[in-house]
């Protein structure tokens, strides 16, 4: 299969650990027989370094023409002022409008040999394994914002909208999921407050009675999720919410594997280029010292293959190598503990030998 994939390496370490993705991918080309062309672009704050817009025209055409986006991250101190006509994270926001990425899929999954460093006791994370889906385009980051005079100063708004078609087309991708997995499906929301919510309860009651009857479906409000995440992760397969609750929920459960370096996302839409990165940040504080771990973003990649490029055998193992190496015990600092660490590249280094066999 001939395929393009834009690689968009973003700021602090994003080239870093993109780069170790893409030697992944040149191997995984060789290996199955396929051909990859991978253009980079700017998106982020290099990009508005160099042109003064976190998404330019130029990468989001590419992007568009594409079958699939690695992302690395972006952000950092240097765009943080919050009175900037504009930040990296704005490039992010308007590249799933504008490419219509509804759902952002993030599975959260604990490795036996990684349990101790887990910020929770090892009996409660063992055999976690969550796939959040997230509607990614509504909500309260997409609504009508604004600022006005108030007797005390100012007072700000922002409202939160939602559609019954954006809540059934984000439910149908989680309830496809979890037919596919353990056959549990999680609502979150908090109906007992907000009238958003009670529309998203009775629209996804709804679909799952009437189109998923043979999944286990309940409903958990996000409070409660909460606590939930921290005292019994294991209970749950396939959680489904909307856009904030979902930011909060899975940065929360990102903590159960003990780092931010392990996890990879997706967000998807109805058709076109899906787009894949890790979960973390740009972590300035250590970009350029080849520390970071790359292994989230080589999952991301793994990610990709599987649901932009219908390549489950590949996808399988590029996870099969990385699984491999955890278990061999090779570590980046994140995940060491008191141990020995390897860099950034050598981990790479390792993962590609490891898919080379």
């Amino acid at each position: 299969m001939n395929a393009t994939i834009v690689m968009l390496p973003g700021d602090g370490i994003g080239p870093e650990i993109v780069l170790q993705a893409r030697r992944v991918l040149e191997v995984i080309a060789r290996r199955f027989g396929h051909a990859f062309e991978m253009p980079e672009h700017l998106i982020g704050g290099c990009a508005i370094d160099a042109c003064g817009d976190p998404l330019p025209e130029k990468t989001l055409s590419a992007c568009r023409d594409s079958n699939a986006i690695l992302l690395g991250a972006v952000g950092g101190p240097k765009w943080d002022d919050p009175t900037a006509k504009t930040r990296p994270e704005a490039g992010l926001l308007r590249i799933r409008k504008e490419l219509g990425l509804f759902a952002n899929l993030r599975p959260t999954k604990t490795w036996d040999e990684l349990l101790d460093a887990s910020p929770l006791r090892r009996e409660i994370v063992q055999g976690t394994d969550i796939l959040f889906v997230r509607e990614l385009t509504g909500g309260l980051y997409f609504g009508e914002s604004g600022r006005r005079d108030h007797p005390s100063g100012e007072e700000a708004w922002n409202v939160m909208i939602y559609s019954t078609g954006e809540i059934e087309r984000v439910v149908r991708v989680a309830a496809d999921a979890a037919r596919k997995r353990r056959g549990k499906l999680t609502m979150v929301d908090k109906a007992n407050v907000l009238e958003v919510s009670r529309l998203w309860r009775q629209v996804s009651e709804r679909l799952v009675k009437t189109e998923y009857p043979d999944l286990q479906y309940n409903v958990v409000l996000v409070d409660a999720m909460a606590m939930h995440l921290i005292s019994k992760p294991r209970e749950f397969d396939v959680v489904v919410t909307e856009n904030l609750f979902g930011d909060i929920l899975t940065d929360e459960a990102s903590m159960l594997p003990g780092s931010l370096g392990l996890l990879p996302s997706a967000s998807i839409g109805a058709s076109g280029p899906g787009l894949f990165e890790p979960i973390h940040g740009s972590a300035p504080d250590i970009a350029g010292k080849n520390v970071a771990n790359p292994l989230a973003t080589i999952l991301a990649a793994a990610m990709m293959l599987r649901y932009s490029l219908e390549m489950n055998s590949e996808a399988d193992a590029i996870e099969d190598a990385v699984n491999r190496v955890l278990k061999a015990g090779h570590r980046t600092k994140d995940i060491a503990g008191n141990g020995p660490s390897i860099s950034t590249t050598a981990m790479g280094d390792i993962v590609v030998k490891t898919l080379n066999g």
